[in-house]
């Protein structure tokens, strides 16, 4: 135990001895988080809540165009631009003045309804219910098209969404319309409801609740676990620079001629650098909870989760040091660790989810993150902060990156060993 904590407090001198590397460990990890979260959530709002400008060549001037357009400004999204001129409303989009500009048909709303009321009436007669006369020639309509021009550089989530909405609009005007007109065939009395026109099926969320309250996840939830794990397993990159330094400074020999076996070496490293990782936790749980609010963030909620959170904060730290430990023991020298150790941390991160969710991934991606140990501790942090899972929930992640560190530590005190028998 003696030589446990001699090696703990030699880690500690070490440390503190570099500012910079303190500075590193901290301070970017704070500025990580708060940067990602303010772009992403300021994302988020220029979608909901800043109404975007969109051009509109109405060239029918018919009641149709006059429902997509109330639609659009009834969305709350949607600042409507009216050009006269579709090719300047193309030009204007290709060029990234726009975003997106929508060029509505001539005759869309006359040849709509002609188009209806012919097919009405051919039901109708089929039914013997139209009134005899000679059979007119049926008009032939040509199909309409509502072009929708977006800016080459606009996100592939925004246009799917554009598309559903303006189809939604059509598609409502179209079965309205057919409503309307079997209403005027029908009864001469407009005032007479004969169909209901409102929609049937509606779509309800229903939220996970807690003590009759409904758990409702906002920005801050889902970036403050993700970007916490990020600058824990970031710390695998001094820890291994710390190792590859002591082999190449000479003092891992020295420690050698002392009767202390490596795996007290590597633990007085754990402790020192898991006090690390649970002061780097520490400072993303104050800045989500008093800094986010006052920039006007989220606030992060952390109420009757702390312990869980501290307990997936400390494996997630305990796999992290394992890989840095097993990292340092195996590079020879800082070129080799340190530009593998960031690189290997960054992919780790994009398999684990922390970069672009798990669930859009290629099938192989998503069956590739199962081995991320972030994956591991970000479904764990999930599981705390957004869906209200209790201990044993939470139990095979945090099981799984305790076995990630045993191993890794495992795997590099063998490969010491045999590196260095005599």
């Amino acid at each position: 135990m003696h030589k446990l904590l001699a090696s703990t407090y030699k880690e500690f001198r070490l440390l503190t001895r570099d500012i910079g590397g303190i500075a590193i460990l901290f301070i970017m990890p704070l500025v990580l988080i708060v940067t990602i979260t303010i772009i992403q959530d300021s994302t988020f709002k220029s979608v909901s809540e800043t109404k975007i400008p969109i051009l509109l060549v109405d060239n029918d001037k018919g009641s149709v165009s006059q429902t997509i357009v109330k639609g659009l400004e009834d969305s709350n999204v949607f600042e409507v631009i009216e050009i006269a001129i579709e090719e300047d409303a193309k030009n204007l989009v290709f060029k990234g003045k726009n975003q997106l500009a929508i060029i509505i048909p001539k005759n869309l709303s006359s040849d709509l309804e002609k188009k209806i009321n012919q097919n009405v009436e051919g039901i109708l007669d089929k039914f013997g219910l139209e009134e005899e006369g000679e059979d007119e020639p049926k008009e032939i309509f040509e199909a309409k098209e509502v072009k929708l021009y977006f800016d080459p550089a606009t996100q592939f989530s925004f246009k799917s969404s554009v598309k559903n909405e303006v189809d939604k609009m059509i598609s409502k005007i179209e079965t309205q319309s057919i409503y309307n007109a079997f209403q005027e065939q029908l009864t001469d009395d407009p005032s007479e409801v004969i169909f209901e026109t409102e929609s049937f099926i509606s779509f309800k969320e229903i939220l996970q609740k807690k003590k009759d309250e409904n758990i409702i996840p906002n920005s801050v939830q889902h970036n403050v676990p993700a970007w916490t794990l990020f600058a824990i397993f970031f710390i695998i990159v001094p820890l291994s620079i710390n190792i590859v330094k002591e082999k190449s400074q000479g003092t891992f020999v020295r420690l050698r001629t002392n009767p202390v076996s490596y795996l007290t070496v590597l633990g007085g490293k754990t402790v020192i650098y898991l006090v690390v990782c649970l002061i780097q936790f520490v400072l993303m749980l104050l800045i989500g909870i008093y800094l986010f609010p006052a920039i006007g963030l989220p606030k992060l909620n952390v109420s009757d989760k702390l312990p869980l959170l501290f307990l997936v904060a400390i494996f997630a730290g305990l796999a992290a040091i394992g890989l840095g430990l097993l990292l340092g023991t195996i590079a020879k020298t800082q070129e080799q660790s340190a530009p593998f150790g960031a690189t290997f941390v960054v992919i780790l991160a994009a398999l684990g989810g922390v970069w672009v969710p798990v669930f859009i991934m290629p099938e192989f991606m998503q069956t590739l993150s199962n081995i991320s140990p972030m994956n591991w501790g970000l479904n764990a942090f999930y599981d705390v902060f957004l869906r209200n899972s209790s201990l044993l929930d939470i139990v095979p992640e945090i099981t799984l990156l305790f076995l990630f560190f045993i191993i890794t530590t495992v795997i590099a005190i063998v490969y010491n060993e045999k590196k260095n028998a005599v």
